[in-house]
């Protein structure tokens, strides 16, 4: 009898089973279909809400950055190369602003001296004042919220009516303190009339109303693991060498916040220098917080912001002013970069 075999025998018998596939290497994974390395749409969806709210978020904080530091900027650096009066068009000149600042005013020589001593000597009084003073309050054991109060008030006083109030207290004649220095015998300096006495009696004002920074090293102080004083009194240290490698280096990145602020509040020291040459020269116009007469007692209060001022806003000579501001940002951005770079060498060390 002729074998018969059912149709698709043979199709059935060329099909690999299951054992006889071949089996994938142990722990690989099953190849991707298409188009799955794609995140969901969902996924997508969701991610462009979070930037879009991110960016709403921020729209304020850009929009006043590019309204009120971009714009005047630019502007300035335009009109620099100008010469405008805002009665007139801005002519442009190119370089004769910068060349008459950096040779032919006679004004500047002074006026950045006078700034530059601000920056030397201010800045590291006050300091090493409130640092001084912030670390006798960390210590106070009573009545330490008095004391704190009594310290930082000052630096809510605004500073047109600090510096009237140390013009008077300064006065060569009827002045309180002058008067105590006679009653000990004592002919007290001319200060605020005087030009050797000027600066440091702003100084002395300045130390008064360092309560602002006081307050932030008070803080970080207090913020030092006392624990390390403990380790470190058994290991035999005393109190100044406690303060060499336990207090300054933990603080050192404070520090180095009140010095860059300070820095760059000194090269833009005006109101003080301002009110106080006015007040004393008798020539101030105290409503506008302005001085009639800049600098006096001569020129030893003429700063250089000052002397933008009188530039731009007393003679009019906004193109010459501008060139002056984008000197002095130019000059504080690189004292900025060098101050960080140089107060990074005491960041504190993990040992």
């Amino acid at each position: 009898m002729t074998d018969v075999t059912s149709p698709g025998t043979d199709s059935l018998e060329a099909r690999p089973t299951r054992a006889s596939r071949p089996a994938s290497p142990k722990g690989s994974a099953p190849t991707p279909a298409a188009g799955s390395a794609r995140p969901p749409r969902r996924r997508r969806s969701a991610e462009s809400r979070r930037r879009l709210v991110a960016l709403t978020m921020l729209a304020p904080a850009l929009a006043g950055l590019v309204i009120f530091f971009a714009y005047p900027l630019v502007a300035s650096i335009v009109y620099s190369f100008t010469r405008y009066n805002q009665l007139q068009e801005p002519q442009f000149v190119g370089l004769l602003n910068y060349r008459f600042l950096f040779t032919q005013d006679p004004q500047i020589g002074a006026a950045v001296v006078n700034t530059i001593w601000f920056v030397v000597i201010l800045v590291p009084v006050r300091i090493v004042c409130a640092l001084l003073v912030a670390g006798l309050l960390s210590r106070a054991k009573t009545a330490t919220g008095f004391w704190r109060t009594l310290f930082y008030l000052p630096a809510l006083v605004p500073p047109v009516a600090s510096v009237v109030a140390f013009v008077f207290l300064f006065n060569p004649g009827t002045g309180p303190v002058n008067q105590i220095l006679r009653f000990f015998g004592i002919d007290g300096p001319l200060w605020f009339n005087d030009p050797a006495w000027s600066k440091p009696s702003l100084v002395i004002m300045g130390v008064w109303v360092m309560g602002d920074i006081m307050i932030i090293f008070l803080a970080a102080l207090l913020d030092v693991p006392r624990d390390l004083y403990e380790a470190a009194s058994l290991d035999g240290a005393n109190g100044p060498q406690q303060v060499r490698h336990i207090t300054l280096p933990t603080i050192a990145p404070v520090i180095g916040f009140a010095v860059v602020t300070g820095v760059i509040a000194a090269l833009q020291y005006f109101t003080e220098a301002a009110v106080a040459s006015g007040v004393a020269s008798g020539k101030a116009t105290i409503g506008g917080g302005t001085a009639a007469q800049l600098g006096y007692p001569g020129t030893s209060l003429l700063t250089y912001t000052e002397l933008l001022y009188q530039h731009g806003f007393a003679n009019f000579q906004f193109g010459y002013a501008s060139a002056m501001a984008v000197v002095l940002f130019v000059i504080t951005a690189i004292v900025l970069v060098f101050t960080m770079r140089r107060i990074s060498v005491f960041r504190p060390e993990e040992s």
